[in-house]
């Protein structure tokens, strides 16, 4: 069997090569001249092959005898002045892999999403593979590029694809990976002060592999699923992992007060080009939301034991791979 695999210079992609090997070849596409970011030191099997999902010409070539796709590769940002990367590499980027699919006869794909995608509103308290989009100022230009993307695949299965879509909270890799979801750790290790009033949703990197392999394993096509271990305020979410790293945890929630006079110094900044923080009007009322993403689905499907808060912290910080 062989398995093209785009995104797998990063977090969930590189993880996701490490897996998938046990099905077979793996070809990990690749901008040329490109460095293969976390597979640059593995001892997996991996075939390189140059390509970028933006050239759908390179992409017809890599998809030559392939079997199976994971869709990985993505761009992610909260800073306003990305919103056309974001729909050009997430939205245009995926609409190209199933184009690609489509006209080299490759049936099934594996597309990673987000719970993004999901859409929020200020009154949801739960949100569930059933939660349908709608339009609100919560809505990051991230997550209209994941919806739109996903728009895609479901544009794909219509013309004759075969597609598992998962749809990851905030992943916990390691802090070594150095990737945007990583950078959580830094905001402890800095040992910052201050603790929105919202929730955090997350899920180890190893439980994330593990369960959309278990799903994969399962042939259930055409179905999506949130991967999500739990919620927790992100007060509790920072205590632990201060507490696992050494550090002193946050201890003031912030106020509303202090979240506009954040953004309006950041802004201030932005415009200097003093800073790249991704701290804007839509991300600061996200992080004051207290929201659950449901993972009963999942449950109800593979009955999954996941990796305690603790222990992926651990994990997170140690020389373990």
């Amino acid at each position: 069997m062989k398995i093209l695999i785009t995104g797998a210079t990063g977090l969930f992609g590189s993880y996701l090569s490490k897996k998938f090997v046990e099905e077979g070849e793996i070809f990990a596409l690749k901008r040329e001249h490109r460095s293969k970011g976390l597979l640059e030191r593995t001892d997996a099997r991996i075939n390189w092959v140059d390509g970028d999902i933006l050239d759908p010409l390179s992409l017809e070539e890599a998809m030559e005898d392939i079997d199976l796709v994971i869709h990985s590769a993505g761009m992610v940002s909260f800073n306003p002045g990305d919103e056309d990367e974001l729909m050009k590499i997430n939205v245009t980027g995926t609409a190209n892999v199933v184009n690609a699919m489509l006209a080299k006869g490759v049936k099934k794909l594996i597309h990673i999403s987000s719970v993004s995608a999901l859409g929020r509103s200020a009154e949801a308290k739960v949100s569930d593979e059933n939660t349908p989009w709608v339009e609100s100022k919560l809505n990051t230009p991230y997550a209209i590029s994941k919806y739109q993307a996903e728009l895609e695949v479901w544009r794909g299965m219509q013309e004759g694809l075969e597609a598992l879509v998962v749809l990851p909270t905030i992943i916990l890799g390691k802090v070594s990976d150095d990737r945007s979801s990583t950078q959580i750790y830094h905001y402890v290790l800095e040992q910052s002060k201050f603790y929105p009033a919202g929730t955090v949703n997350f899920i180890d990197i190893r439980d994330a592999v593990e369960i959309t392999y278990r799903l994969y394993k399962k042939n259930l096509w055409g179905e999506k699923y949130i991967l999500n271990q739990g919620a927790v305020t992100y007060k509790e979410f920072f205590e632990t992992m201060a507490k696992v790293f050494g550090k002193k945890a946050p201890s003031k929630k912030v106020s509303p007060f202090q979240i506009k006079l954040a953004i309006f110094f950041i802004w201030i900044g932005r415009l200097m080009g003093l800073t790249k923080n991704p701290l804007n009007r839509q991300t600061a009322m996200l992080s004051q939301l207290s929201i659950t993403m449901d993972n009963k689905k999942v449950q109800q499907e593979i009955n999954f034991r996941y990796r305690s808060l603790e222990e992926s912290f651990k994990w997170a910080r140690s020389n373990e791979k």
